[in-house]
């Protein structure tokens, strides 16, 4: 079975996107078969793989539709690596899978049970709490939560920790495994007061920071405008350099349980 590693934070412009591709493109450069599933209706992973949505099946037709597709038969082969990209109509997630009860809680972790020969699933989430979040979130074995130094941010991960606790009801192996810095510049003593303070967050959701923070890079917006992951677009710049050493720190975590 894959390993199910979930990208979230329901505050947007924080990174989710950069850190949940730029965790798959390394991954994937280290020898590991890996599958995104982009499942946030604003389809910015789909973009970034290059991927399409239009006349293809995606995410939308593996939950969604009443006669839902095998989750092999959605995977795009991309440039960029393999996807199952996002769709517009996820917007109808909430309709759609409320009146579910726990089987639309479970859908993803459903769809994942036809996936073969993959080593690592790595989910990008909408920044909003959903019910495709909270499937996510029963899907997934490990979270990384991205945020920036900012008051706002801090916020957020309250109701987002209220969605955790109510999915490890149905997934009590779900593991917060961290929350990475994005955009830090420890030199600023905004950013050293906000790391403080979310000292005491991540102990009342029983997680940490993670050690290794990324310092904010132009090489990041640069890699978006073309349609690229940052690792194929620049892997020497800052940023990839520090997702790099990230990556050894969640890998550490993730092999050892």
């Amino acid at each position: 079975m894959a390993t199910v590693i979930c990208v979230t934070n329901q505050k947007g412009g924080i990174g989710k996107t950069t850190t949940a591709t730029t965790i798959a493109s390394i991954l994937q450069e280290r020898g590991n078969k890996v599958l995104l599933i982009d499942t946030d209706v604003q389809c910015n992973s789909t973009d970034t793989y290059q991927a399409v949505f239009e006349g293809v099946p995606t995410l939308y037709d593996v939950i969604l539709e009443e006669d839902k597709t095998d989750i092999m038969e959605a995977i795009q082969h991309t440039p960029m690596g393999d996807i199952v990209a996002a769709d517009p109509l996820l917007r109808e997630g909430d309709s759609k899978l409320s009146t579910q009860g726990i089987k639309g809680y479970k859908v993803l972790k459903d769809a994942l049970k036809g996936l073969k020969d993959y080593d690592y699933v790595v989910f990008d989430t909408a920044p909003a709490i959903s019910m495709i979040l909270r499937a996510a979130l029963v899907a997934a074995d490990y979270l990384v939560i991205p945020i920036t130094a900012d008051r706002y941010g801090i916020q957020g991960l309250y109701e987002l920790n209220v969605s955790i606790n109510d999915a490890k009801e149905l997934n009590p192996n779900l593991k917060i495994g961290g929350i990475l810095l994005v955009r830090y510049n420890e030199r600023t003593i905004l950013a050293r007061d906000v790391r403080g303070a979310l000292e005491t967050v991540a102990e009342e959701m029983g997680t940490k920071i993670y050690q290794n923070t990324i310092r904010e890079c132009n090489k990041v917006k640069e890699a978006q405008t073309v349609r690229s992951t940052l690792i194929k677009y620049d892997k020497h710049c800052t940023a990839a350099r520090d997702y790099d050493y990230f990556v050894d720190e969640m890998l550490e975590e993730v092999e050892n349980g």
